[in-house]
Order: structure tokens, then C-alpha cells, then sequence
């Protein structure tokens, strides 16, 4: 993906450009954890499971971590890895290797989708009159404008989509605490610890609820996987990447279960609309109409900032789908400033797609894309944990020598295979995620045919 080379017209070498500072790296880390999921998904997690719905963001980040764990040691161990096709080729061959490509594209063109559904949403708060599909065609717009200029623009984006997003959700821990402390009372109530159990205790809607609540959960992480992917196009991979991934536990207790647990303590989970981000409901619940509002500018920039995740990350895994003849050859163009810029129009287009659902279905497409989104990515994270099983066991002379290893190895492999089961199954329990589970198989059945296909014709596609 990153880090590969193209020749320009005139048969120089082209690459693409290693702009990302260790700030943009740690920012994105943060911006990777902290997304739709978390600002609007919540919501309808909080519905199902009520205050268990701590437990259920805290056992998710331990298999996230243990994600990024195995995704960081296979990538540092050798430099010529720059995405999951790299190393799924290794080791899972070929084929596996094209499959695993295309879908992380798809993961990420189906996340744009959502994210551009959540401006649509979003921007409805103060304009509810607007077409929810119109903010997010013209946030994609501009988004790809910016991803044409350079990579180290798409970084300072980044950096700043972030840093409002930090900065929201300390100021809504800060004051969350403030308001508890002084026993605030809103119409719902007064603020207080008592509200996380005295409205049906920590499991109000049984096992049941707490279960069905992993669906959302696990797509509030999805994207955290990309600053392992940032390697190619970082100054110092060694040194950065493995800081990033380290930070994820602290930045999970803090951003998701604290920010979740201030908000449950102010504004008990049974009022909580399922509909709407519960960051912006708590803040207009204790009538602070500004705060409200410049909550709902952090979600949008939110939401826009995943937008633009996927398109930095689909374009670069078509430009080495390209580079790797499983992709027409003129995806791998380059600009003069190193930018696949075809591959970046190609995304685009395929997320205009999202766009068209929000016109034709606005109430369904939510919940569709993110169910197809987390399907897509929980098979991602197990094609990463069974590469890093073939890894250590093949090559464990050279595992040795990797200072950044998989803590608790091979259980923890195991352990979070097993979780990532346990989530396909929720998602056939609930009516409305049941669907995707049953039609994005026929994406996997496509890639296998075109594959086959590609591979009887005798030559690749270029």
C-alpha cells in the first residue's frame, strides 16, 4: 500500500511521500479511536444495554489492543510491509492477498458512507429542513479537494479534526464532574453516580441487551487500525508506531468509558434518544443551547475527519491493489506531489454510493452500512491475527528479535479470534444487522470469482 514506487512520464521513480510527523501519527491515533461510533452509535448501544454498556467498550478495547498488537509486530518486522496485503500475501498467499485488499478498501468506502450519513444527521440539527443526503456530498467534495494537495495536508487535517474532537470530550468530562459534583438538575433529573443503577441497575435490559450491544460498539472502533497502516508515509515507524499503538488502552478509558460514564450520570440511559448523539442530548438537556450546538459542530467535524480517514486509506490500498496488477494500471498514477490521484477519484465515486442510499433509504441506511462496515472489518482484524499466528510460527528466529511483540501470545490470538466470532453471531440476532451479515458474503463470493477469473486468463489486470 504505502511506500511503493511508480514511474511518472518520464520513467523516474515516484514515491509516495513520507509527510506524517510523529504529532499527526499521535493525533490520528486519537482521531482513529474517537469517531461516529463513539459520537452517534453510542447512542443506540446505551438503548440496548444500558450502563453495562461500560463493560461492553471495556472488554472491546482489550481485543482491539491485542489487534494492534499483532497488526504493529508484523509490520516492524520487516520494511518492505506497508499494509495488510503485504503480509497476507507472505502467508496466506495470493489470493488471500487480493481479497484481503479489496476489502479493506470496501471497509473503508462503506465507513465513509456511514460518516457521510452522520453530516447529514448531524447538520439536520440546525437545518432540519436539508436533505440529509446533500452536507454529505459536499463534505466529500471538499475532502477530496484536500486529499489532492499533499499528504502532509491530509495529516494537518487530521491533526486538527482530532484535537477538537480531544478537546470536546475533555471539556464534557470536565464538565460532566462539575455538574455531578454539585447535584445539577435537569428536566430528566439531578446529575448524579445514583443514575448509572437506580434506573433498572447496571444490566437493565439483561444479557440479552448487553449482548446486542457489541454490534455498535465494535464499529465505534473500526478505523483504529489505520495509524498501523501510516508506516510507509511516517518519518520514524519504529519509534512512532509502536508509542501509538501502546496508548490505545489509556485513550479507550478515558475517551470512550469516561466520556460514556459522565454522560450516564447526568442523563439517565432510559431517556437517552437512540436516534441522536447523547453528546449533544445532555448538553441541551441542562439547557446549555451553545454547548449543544458547538457539540454538534465537534460530531460533524467528527464524522467528516473518518471521512477523510477512508479516503487517505482507500486511495493508498488501490494504489497498491494497482501496483500489484489486481487493479487496472492507471490507479497507480502519481501527482508531482506523490498523491494517487486517480485512485483517490475512484473512491470517491464508490462512496457516492452512500450518498444515493441517504436519498433512496435515510432511515435504513445508517444502521445497514455500519453492519456491513464492522462485518467487513472484523474479517480484517482475523485475517491480521492468524498472519501474526503463521508469523510467530514459521518465523521464530526472526520473532525473537522483534522488540514490539503480541503480549500473551498464542492466547491471546485465540482469545480474540474467538471474540470476533462471538460478534458475527450478535450481528445475526438483531433484525436490522441481520441483513448485511447474509449479503456482504456475496462481496467475498465476487472478489473469489474475479480472482479465478483473472488468474484463467493468464495475465493480470493492469
Amino acid at each position: 500500500m504505502i511506500g511503493n514506487s511508480s514511474k511518472d512520464n518520464f520513467g523516474q521513480q515516484q514515491k509516495l511521500s513520507r509527510g506524517l510527523k510523529n504529532r499527526h501519527i499521535q493525533l490520528m491515533a486519537i482521531g482513529g479511536a474517537i469517531g461516529t461510533g463513539l459520537f452517534l452509535g453510542s447512542g443506540k448501544s446505551i438503548h440496548f444495554a444500558g450502563p453495562s454498556i461500560l463493560f461492553a467498550y471495556l472488554i472491546t478495547g482489550v481485543f482491539c489492543f491485542f489487534i494492534m498488537r499483532s497488526l504493529g509486530e508484523l509490520l516492524l518486522s520487516n520494511a518492505g510491509y506497508h499494509s495488510f496485503v503485504d503480509f497476507v500475501r507472505d502467508y496466506l498467499g495470493n489470493m488471500a492477498a487480493f481479497i484481503t485488499g479489496w476489502t479493506y478498501w470496501f471497509c473503508w468506502i462503506s465507513l465513509a458512507m456511514a460518516d457521510l450519513t452522520a453530516v447529514g444527521i448531524y447538520t439536520q440539527y440546525w437545518l432540519p429542513d436539508a436533505p440529509q443526503w446533500l452536507p454529505g456530498l459536499l463534505a466529500l467534495i471538499i475532502l477530496l479537494i484536500m486529499n489532492l494537495a499533499t499528504v502532509k495536508l491530509f495529516g494537518e487535517l487530521e491533526f486538527w479534526f482530532a484535537l477538537i474532537k480531544v478537546i470536546a470530550i475533555l471539556a464534557l468530562i470536565v464538565t460532566g464532574i462539575f455538574l455531578i459534583a454539585k447535584g445539577f438538575s435537569a428536566a430528566s433529573g439531578p446529575a448524579s453516580l445514583t443514575n448509572l443503577w437506580s434506573h433498572g441497575g447496571m444490566f437493565p435490559n439483561g444479557w440479552h441487551g448487553f449482548i446486542l450491544s457489541f454490534q455498535m460498539v465494535v464499529f465505534a472502533f473500526v478505523g483504529i487500525e489505520l495509524v498501523g497502516l501510516t508506516a510507509g508515509e511516517t518519518e520514524n515507524p519504529q519509534k512512532v508506531i509502536p508509542k501509538a499503538i501502546n496508548q490505545i488502552p489509556v485513550r479507550i478509558l478515558l475517551f470512550y468509558v469516561g466520556a460514556l460514564f459522565v454522560i450516564m450520570c447526568i442523563y439517565p440511559w432510559n431517556v437517552l434518544n437512540p436516534n441522536e448523539s447523547p453528546f449533544v442530548q445532555v448538553f441541551s438537556a441542562v439547557g446549555i443551547v451553545v454547548a449543544a450546538s458547538l457539540i454538534n459542530f465537534v460530531v460533524l467535524t467528527s464524522a467528516a475527519s473518518a471521512a477523510n480517514s477512508a479516503l487517505f486509506s482507500t486511495s493508498r490500498m488501490v494504489y497498491s491493489l494497482a501496483k500489484d496488477h489486481h487493479a487496472p494500471g492507471l490507479l497507480k498514477k502519481l501527482t508531482s506531489s506523490n498523491v494517487p490521484s486517480n485512485a483517490l477519484f475512484f473512491s470517491s465515486i464508490a462512496i457516492l454510493i452512500g450518498v444515493s442510499l441517504n436519498y433512496l433509504m435515510p432511515e435504513q441506511v445508517f444502521t445497514l452500512i455500519t453492519s456491513v462496515s464492522t462485518i467487513c472489518f472484523i474479517f480484517i482484524w482475523g485475517i491480521t491475527v492468524i498472519c501474526h499466528l503463521k508469523y510467530r510460527k514459521t518465523r521464530q528466529h526472526e520473532a525473537k528479535a522483534n522488540k514490539f511483540k503480541m503480549p500473551f501470545y498464542p492466547l491471546s490470538n485465540y482469545l480474540t479470534l474467538a471474540f470476533l466470532a462471538f460478534i458475527l453471531v450478535i450481528l445475526a440476532l438483531a433484525d436490522d444487522t441481520r441483513i448485511a451479515l447474509f449479503v456482504t458474503p456475496v462481496w467475498f463470493v465476487l472478489l473469489i470469482i474475479l480472482y479465478k477469473v483473472q488468474t484463467r486468463r493468464g495475465h493480470k489486470m493492469k
